[in-house]
């Protein structure tokens, strides 16, 4: 079984509930997880998706395959805000295409047009992390545009700083802790979902 860190915690917080019967379980709106870099929205997203049997979509695979660019060379070329503008157009598209799993960028969620859209077409679930775990998982990672700088680990815990109101938006929070498996945390979404009534 995949982890997401080291040692599982003997205080994880909350209890985990295994789900193993999902089918027959449908979504009534897209999930759209939100969160830092490196809380595991695309490896969760997808699992989750796969769980459930429903699509899987990621709102930085569709903008670099709409653009035929990498996030990278878009914010190298065009810059944060004009990769933004196009984020948000992605955004609601893949809204507009029903229930499903939608994965975003660390940034999306930071825009209230986004949380707005978020909000009437879908369920927001903050995968929330702390910034020593969230660092352990992108230190050796060379594909992070706002991590380019003299000190990555300083700028990682001030944008984290920096967004946590906004992600704190979010209509549901899943914590995730050091040696959760990505199945285990699939587990926390699904239950937080269900008891939420989206998931039925």
């Amino acid at each position: 079984m995949r982890a997401m860190g080291d040692k599982m915690p003997e205080e994880a917080g909350q209890a985990e509930r295994r789900v193993t019967a999902e089918t027959g379980l449908s979504l009534t709106r897209p999930v759209v997880l939100v969160g830092m870099m490196g809380c595991g929205k695309t490896a969760v997203g997808t699992a989750l998706a796969s769980r459930l049997n429903v699509p899987f979509r990621d709102t930085d695979e569709a903008l670099e395959s709409a653009a035929r660019m990498t996030i990278q060379e878009i914010f190298d070329r065009d810059g944060e805000a004009f990769f933004r503008a196009r984020e948000s157009e992605v955004l609601r598209r893949l809204l507009e295409q029903g229930p499903g799993i939608l994965s975003t960028g660390g940034g999306a969620f930071l825009r209230p047009e986004n949380r707005g859209v978020i909000g009437k077409s879908g369920v927001s679930v903050w995968l929330k992390a702390d910034g020593e775990l969230l660092w352990s998982r992108v230190k050796h990672r060379t594909t992070r545009p706002l991590l380019m700088t003299d000190d990555p680990k300083a700028t990682l815990l001030a944008l984290l700083a920096e967004r946590t109101d906004s992600y704190s938006e979010a209509s549901l929070t899943v914590q995730s802790v050091p040696g959760l498996s990505i199945a285990q945390m699939v587990d926390r979404v699904i239950a937080a979902l269900q008891d939420a009534a989206i998931l039925t």
